[in-house]
């Protein structure tokens, strides 16, 4: 059965034409290791998982591709605050990043390589660019000239004067034009720093991602993913210098983006002081319970996360391991019950075709069907006594204790410290409770 998925490059559903069916490639932007993922970036985990899935169900060899960003101004700036060296940040992120994966039974790409072992490349890649005369350095930076690549803005659907006006440039006086961005960079005081021909410093963010998927999928390949906020302009410079590096037409065919999530219709950020980490809800609920909730909305729509949309989820699976034995037999799930997926990953309607096939499961060879298409989007992974231990979790805190510290996190808010805020948020939520900011009321329930 043929794959349709929505390519942000052309604006259009399109079927999923590989360049070699031998050998399929994709590659996924992965965390910037300077604080622990949150449930926004715990989306772009299960869609691409999904779609990683449905290759691997309809090609011989699919290679997925996600990196670690370890290197970069936000991690600098994290483990400045945080006292510690940003080797022991981005390994203790990091950590917590794969548990994470894990608690959402996400399978592990085929390769995860990290910024920090690949400097060299990058390095070559920029002189490249300036041998080629699309980079310039001045006063130890290097810069990729914007103006170079005439289809800069294709990807993002906006010519380059919409781009500069509708979106932060960093200003520099070292720069030619304020859209031309960085792809090198001298470290300054303490920072972490690589030798390089322009002197002591550290790789643009945009390089890696163009170094290292040269690396593992070669100059052009199949699908590059990511969240809708890496469109503009992460993405769109990965296609300028991977394309005049390497002096192609095309650097992935298919580029797939999945929305943001939302709570109470605000978008999550730490502005917001709504911030939920993946590492707060692991000794909490089951991890299909989040799985599940992310599948609920089509990937390219908002998701917006509520107690309710959490609490269905658990209901729903919570009835699913009713019919659920250890000793089923897994069995090949038909491209009828797939269909929805082959269409553009529509997981509601998987899910709808997953609650159908449990109305039916009155005999073994339902059930096998039924488990077989739960475990094919990574669901029902578990034991059912595994299922059952985490509503032994019981919430380690009272009532006024959390109407107290509520009480502090508004007054936080109030002053605008939304670093209190979303500290207050985590040691609720390490207790075992979850709040919501809806309509000026902060509600709370144990989880």
């Amino acid at each position: 059965m043929d794959i349709f998925l929505t390519n942000n490059l052309t604006n259009k559903k399109e079927k999923f034409i590989p360049k070699n069916k031998e050998k399929i490639g994709m590659y996924v932007c992965g965390p910037t290791v300077y604080d622990d993922p949150h449930i926004g970036n715990a989306r772009p985990l299960v869609v691409f998982d999904i779609l990683f899935k449905l290759l691997k169900n309809n090609f011989s060899k699919v290679t997925y591709v996600r990196n670690i960003t370890d290197i970069d101004d936000k991690i600098i700036k994290s483990s400045q605050e945080q006292k510690i060296s940003t080797k022991e940040l981005t390994e203790k992120v990091t950590s917590s990043f794969l548990k994470d994966c894990e608690f959402l039974n996400c399978e592990n790409p085929t390769h995860q390589p990290k910024a920090t072992e690949h400097i060299n490349l990058m390095i070559e890649m920029i002189t490249e660019l300036i041998e080629k005369g699309f980079a310039y350095e001045n006063q130890n930076h290097v810069y990729f000239e914007v103006k170079k690549f005439a289809d800069y803005g294709k990807l993002s659907n906006k010519n380059l004067d919409e781009l500069i006006t509708g979106s932060r440039i960093e200003v520099s006086e070292n720069k030619k034009n304020p859209e031309d961005f960085v792809l090198w960079k001298p470290s300054i005081n303490n920072e972490p720093y690589w030798e390089s021909p322009w002197g002591k410093g550290r790789p643009g963010w945009h390089l890696e991602c163009s170094a290292m998927s040269k690396k593992f999928l070669g100059n052009e390949f199949d699908i590059h993913g990511g969240g809708i906020d890496l469109i503009f302009p992460h993405h769109e410079n990965e296609i300028a210098q991977s394309r005049c590096a390497n002096q192609t037409k095309v650097f992935a065919n298919y580029w797939i983006h999945n929305a943001f999530i939302t709570m109470s219709n605000e978008k999550m950020a730490k502005s917001q002081g709504n911030i939920l980490k993946i590492k707060h809800f692991r000794n909490k609920i089951s991890g299909q319970i989040i799985r599940l909730a992310l599948m609920s909305t089509h990937y390219k729509q908002p998701l917006d996360w509520n107690d309710k949309l959490l609490t269905d989820c658990e209901n729903t699976l919570d009835k699913w391991y009713r019919v659920y034995s250890s000793n089923f037999k897994s069995i090949k799930v038909p491209d009828e019950i797939l269909k929805p997926l082959y269409e553009d990953l529509n997981t509601p309607g998987y899910i709808a075709n997953l609650h159908n096939l449990f109305e039916k499961t009155n005999e073994n060879k339902d059930i096998d069907l039924f488990v077989s298409a739960c475990q094919f989007v990574g669901l029902m992974n578990e034991s059912r006594e595994q299922w059952n231990n985490f509503k032994k979790n019981k919430a380690s805190i009272s009532e006024s204790e959390i109407e107290k510290m509520l009480s502090l996190r508004d007054k936080a808010r109030e002053n605008k410290n939304y670093k209190e805020a979303d500290r207050i948020r985590e040691e609720l939520l390490d207790k075992g409770v979850l709040i919501e900011d809806k309509d000026d009321k902060t509600l709370w329930k144990f989880k």
